[in-house]
């Protein structure tokens, strides 16, 4: 067994989620195993963390990671934002100077990681819960004005 160095190992993490279904941590260790890779658990999640790496909603209702700055189109992350925000989100509210989008269940870390990728102007930050993504606009722009460019984003 090698241990590779960072660059290598991540490398090789994005192709394994490119190419097959991965629902567990343990699961990316093993296959690293297979390829002669030595790799922790430990290792594995900063790995994924550093990709960006999520677990998405998958067709049949199964959990797996996506690296998605490493699909397979290199979507830029503007482009990435419309497209889950037309695949996850279901309602976009707005009061004051938030945004409260919701999602089904298990999704809305989705959009809350793809909005801090796109860098989406005017918003400081979210909060993302299983169903449920707050987001903190600026005040001088409001919730309003952004629910209205998120929602036109989702399609509605």
């Amino acid at each position: 067994m090698a241990t590779l160095g960072k660059p290598q190992r991540q490398h090789r993490i994005t192709r394994l989620l490119e190419e097959q279904v991965i629902s567990s941590q343990a699961q990316i260790v093993e296959l690293l195993a297979a390829e002669g890779v030595l790799a922790t658990q430990a290792t594995v999640s900063r790995d994924l963390e550093e990709l960006g790496a999520l677990k998405v909603r998958i067709p049949g209702g199964a959990m797996a990671y996506a690296v998605p700055e490493h699909s397979k189109d290199h979507a830029p992350p503007e482009e990435w934002l419309g497209r889950v925000m037309g695949e996850f989100v279901v309602e976009v509210a707005h009061s004051g100077n938030l945004v409260v989008l919701r999602t089904p269940p298990g999704s809305a870390h989705v959009i809350g990681s793809a909005l801090d990728r796109a860098g989406f102007p005017d918003v400081l930050g979210n909060v993302a819960g299983d169903d449920t993504l707050i987001l903190v606009c600026a005040e001088h722009i409001g919730g309003a004005k952004v629910a209205s460019r998120l929602a036109e984003l989702a399609g509605f």
